[in-house]
């Protein structure tokens, strides 16, 4: 095979892995679809999967994938025995099916198809339904690894004919084939192309906003000289004279002309700019769908996984988003949905003495808001909150004192769910227990511009109500000065903007309050909170130029802003905005709030990835550069500049080295144990069962236990359960790291109780170490 046999291959198999994802999606979809319908919708969900799967083996027989073509075309042989009614659809039957979807999937995306193994065994659970239709009574087992694959490497196979293969008469897509594998143009309707490249021109198309803003500056600009021209013939007529200067007449007819060609451009320039825009934007817009048709996969694999039932219904998939969006938010619903079936969905013992329904039930309801917001209602018919739980994990977690508790809303202790390391899973385990997720969700979500709001009660389920924006591009803003420097707040943020009088700010236990609509809120400075210092020459931030008496103007900016904000402002009354973030409120004093208008977000580069208090820049008329703040960082940066408010006091811990005791009977994982837990500081000693574990606890005190549970004379849970019944340490953490992965030893940890489980087949050492911190 020549370099350019070799470059052709390659470009096909990029296109086969990009059409993979396609059908593989459709079935996958289609499966869930299929195990939920009833008798009169099941022909035609098995006529579609079955042809995405008869299009997948063509498409991957043309680049030589043969395991790929062989597990399509056992998928095609059960699909055409359900349609003949010869087998009959069982829960274990779907479960092969989805195993044999997720290694196509695996071998689409490996770099060589000969790394992958299980395939054979695949292919014989496949056929053998087929053959033998007691599947229901007989249950399907699949290894998860096998050492020698049953389907013989074809020969190498040749470079197939880049010509257009004959239509295929079950494509799904009538007249086109399964893979473009002809170096002309695609179909006229649809055309493959990097996002890259889209992005690029995006990008591109955005900056033209600065234009049309800017044209729209000098038509001001204009207007002004013709209102000053107006005021000058005013001033002339006043002395009595007739007539008007000679050198004024046809310096008004120029003007006027202008005036008009200005006008006419800025209609022209902002219609083309917004249209672009818009144009633009719908090319990189796709259906929610992309993101949210993998969650009922995910839905039955984790609840059957837990010996749970479940099935997950979304509306308005159809509804179109920026992907970047889509991309943000891919990993906060993915968690929100995981933590809806751990902490959520009860099993199914559980459900049938509440009276519930046996399958639990996960709505994901997606709609537009506005225009230009997207509202993600995500909830379940679970268990809910309790608000005692959240208390209590809370006190125990040091977030809060049992005063500030009792003060707390029944709001407010729900949006406890939102704090950063707060629980109420009785064991951490790789799906749950860290009390991270949710304040991660709440980051992401207020990151993108958008707020999160939970409402649950106790077996009224819990619901999570997300609006967000469609698209990232452009914002709207309010422009305010402060100490002379121009800042952007999103409007998202701002809740209301107020100009109050002095003697209207009360002092409180040492905060500034101000009574606003009947609450009273904090107050603070944001040159303070900025560590702007006051008037010209204060330091933190490196935007004013310093040397030119205020901040950097640039070209043009004078005409919008006014300079002498930074003197002291003889006016009684003080300018306020109130910025709201989540459940948190407070009022900022600004020197002038000067307009909301749209910005252009722009990304502060690599170098300044993170820089706190600012989340992006935009770039206004005359090329200002200004910084558009993070209020969620605003908010938290208050607290430390006005004082600690109820709610955030953390308990101290007293530093001293931590001492853990490691149980293992494997010398090997002993010693892996041991190396990780020193090199970061821990007094770590070890020892080979439950029964030397003991001995050595009646000797010397430990902050902490790690042990296995498959030990000799005395295993993990009898020594968690020796541990819990003394009386000396029956609070003492400890961390069970084993290879027993079953639902049913998990439920024995808890039972026992251990603090976290962590399964040997998905242990990571940033993982044990970061429950071991939690921990203690």
């Amino acid at each position: 095979m020549d370099d350019k046999e070799k470059q052709l291959l390659q470009r096909l198999l990029s296109l086969f892995k990009i059409e993979a994802g396609e059908h593989l999606k459709a079935i996958s979809s289609g499966l869930i679809e299929l195990e939920k319908a009833g008798p009169e919708k099941q022909p035609e969900i098995l006529e579609v999967i079955y042809r995405e799967a008869h299009s997948l083996k063509g498409a991957a027989r043309s680049v030589n994938l043969q395991k790929i073509a062989a597990l399509c075309q056992s998928m095609e042989n059960v699909f055409s025995a359900l349609k003949g009614r010869e087998i009959q659809a069982t829960i274990q039957l779907f479960d092969v099916l989805h195993k044999a979807v997720d290694k196509i999937e695996s071998l689409s995306t490996a770099a060589e198809e000969k790394t992958a193994s299980g395939v054979g065994a695949l292919v014989q659970v496949l056929e053998n339904v087929i053959k033998k239709p007691s599947i229901e009574q007989e249950p399907v087992r699949v290894e998860k690894e096998e050492t020698s694959d049953p389907i013989p490497e074809p020969p190498s196979l040749p470079i197939p004919d880049p010509r257009p293969p004959t239509p295929d008469p079950r494509s799904p897509i009538p007249g086109t084939s399964s893979l473009p594998l002809s170096p002309s143009l695609p179909s006229s309707e649809t055309i493959r192309i990097s996002t890259h490249k889209l992005d690029s021109i995006l990008f591109q198309a955005e900056e033209l906003l600065t234009v049309k803003i800017t044209s729209g500056q000098r038509l001001a600009e204009l207007r002004e000289m013709r209102t000053s021209l107006n005021q000058l013939k005013k001033e002339w007529s006043g002395f009595k004279r007739s007539g008007e200067p000679l050198f004024l007449s046809p310096f008004e007819g120029q003007l006027t002309t202008l005036l008009k060609a200005a006008e006419y451009d800025h209609r022209s320039l902002g219609g083309m700019v917004d249209s672009l825009l818009d144009e633009m934007k719908k090319i990189l817009m796709l259906p929610f769908s992309t993101l949210s048709d993998q969650f009922p996969k995910v839905v039955r694999e984790i609840s059957r996984e837990m010996g749970k039932e479940a099935e997950m219904i979304v509306t308005g998939g159809e509804i179109e988003v920026d992907r970047r969006v889509l991309e943000e938010m891919k990993d906060p619903l993915t968690h929100m949905v995981r933590n809806c079936l751990d902490h959520g969905i009860e099993k199914v013992g559980e459900r049938k003495r509440k009276k519930k329904p046996v399958r639990g039930k996960i709505l994901l309801t997606i709609t537009s808001k506005n225009g230009n917001k997207l509202e993600i209602v995500l909830s379940d018919d679970g268990a809910g909150i309790e608000a005692t739980r959240l208390k209590t994990a809370a006190l125990q977690h040091g977030l809060l004192s049992r005063e500030e508790i009792e003060k707390l809303s029944e709001g407010e202790v729900t949006s406890l769910i939102f704090r950063s390391g707060l629980t109420t899973s009785p064991i951490i385990t790789e799906l749950s227990g860290r009390g991270l997720g949710l304040a991660i969700v709440r980051e992401k979500v207020e990151k993108l511009g958008g707020r999160i709001e939970v409402e649950s009660g106790p077996d009224a389920g819990t619901l999570f109500r997300m609006v967000i924006p469609l698209t990232l591009a452009t914002f709207r803003g309010v422009l305010v000065t402060v100490s002379g420097y121009p800042f952007i707040l999103p409007t998202n943020n701002v809740e209301r903007v107020v100009r109050t009088k002095k003697e209207e700010i009360k002092t409180v236990e040492n905060r500034e309050t101000v009574l606003l609509d009947g609450r009273v809120l904090s107050l603070t400075r944001l040159e303070d909170v900025l560590e702007l210092g006051s008037g010209v020459g204060g330091q933190g931030s490196g935007i004013r130029d310093q040397g030119s008496g205020g901040w950097d103007q640039g070209s043009g900016s004078s005409r919008f802003l006014n300079t002498d904000l930074r003197s002291p402002n003889p006016d009684p009354y003080l300018s306020l905005v109130v910025l709201g973030s989540a459940e948190k409120r407070m009022a900022f004093q600004v020197d002038a709030v000067l307009q909301e208008r749209e910005v252009l977000v722009k990304p502060l580069g690599n170098q300044l990835s993170r820089v706190r208090n600012i989340a992006g820049a935009t770039v206004l008329e005359g090329g200002v550069v200004v910084p558009i703040l993070n209020v969620v960082d605003i908010l938290k940066s208050a607290v430390r500049v006005g004082g600690t408010p109820a709610g955030l006091k953390k308990a101290i811990i007293p530093e001293k080295r931590r001492s853990i005791l490691v149980v293992e009977d494997s010398i090997t994982a002993r010693t892996l144990l041991k190396n990780i837990l020193s090199t970061v500081g821990y007094a770590v000693r070890t020892t080979v069962d439950g029964l030397d574990a003991v001995a050595a606890l009646r000797t010397q005190k430990f902050d902490l236990v790690v042990s296995d549970i498959q030990m000799p004379r005395m295993d993990g849970f009898d020594l968690v359960e020796n541990i819990r019944g003394n009386n000396k340490f029956p609070d003492l953490p400890v961390i069970l790291v084993t290879s027993l992965e079953s639902d049913q030893d998990r439920r024995r940890g808890i039972e026992v109780g251990a603090n976290a489980y962590i399964v040997k087949s998905s242990f990571d050492q940033s993982n044990l170490l970061e429950v071991v911190r939690r921990l203690i």
